[in-house]
């Protein structure tokens, strides 16, 4: 039998050794700084973290051109901290889950804010607002032996050089074996996983002719531009 069209081409992320890694899911954890989810309207205290996700074709590469997406007018940046999924599992026990862990990337979770909130207040599914086209650039990936375990460090994101964020990894309401952890109680975890921890306070619009800069301590700086509409 023959395939009715091409399969689409697997997406790889670059590491910082030179090697490719394949990426397969795109998982990402709601309100996970304290600041961030009061800015947001929600209490930290109360809830338990949610995770949202997006095609791994919405990762692209340091120094993309991201066009400014269709059907909004508040696009967002988002800086994260990325843990790369190396081994499976499924209802991995946090002490265990740093052993899954290849390795950490900057990453930033471009959002269609005014989707999102839109679906937030009527219950809906928050797909049109975070799953977009190239809507989450990641750095090199840096491998565990490289960079050890991120657990604290400056993470900052800059907008044509000026800070819009300034927080520390160790801010995390749910730490990163935490995260692993309740993440697969939900989903049999994969190598080639990605998994964006959250974001600090300050997030805001971005438009055409912005440049974007990501900073995370330990790792290679991402920096995107923000292109014409799509």
């Amino acid at each position: 039998m023959t395939d009715l069209f091409d399969p689409a081409t697997q997406t790889f992320a670059p590491t910082s050794d030179g090697r490719l890694f394949p990426v397969r899911r795109v998982f990402c954890v709601g309100r996970n700084y304290a600041a961030h989810a009061r800015e947001m309207g929600r209490d930290p205290d109360r809830e338990a973290p949610f995770f949202f996700t997006k095609w791994a074709e919405t990762v692209v590469p340091d120094g993309s051109v991201i066009p400014y997406p269709q059907q909004t007018a508040n696009f967002h940046y988002e800086a994260e901290l990325v843990v790369a999924i190396g081994k499976g599992g499924r209802n991995i026990a946090e002490s265990d889950a740093l052993t899954h862990v290849w390795g950490y990337a900057t990453g930033n979770d471009l959002t269609r804010r005014d989707l999102q909130l839109a679906a937030r207040e009527t219950g809906r599914p928050w797909d049109s607002g975070k799953n977009v086209e190239a809507s989450a650039p990641t750095g090199p990936i840096h491998p565990v032996r490289e960079v050890g375990h991120l657990a604290k460090g400056a993470i900052r994101l800059l907008v044509n050089d000026v800070v819009k964020q300034d927080a520390d990894l160790a801010d995390l309401i749910w730490s990163v074996p935490e995260i692993i952890s309740i993440l697969s109680t939900l989903w049999a975890l994969e190598p080639g996983d990605l998994i964006f921890t959250g974001t600090p306070a300050g997030v805001g619009p971005i438009v055409t002719g912005d440049v974007v800069r990501v900073e995370i301590q330990g790792l290679a700086p991402l920096t995107i531009t923000v292109g014409p509409a799509a």
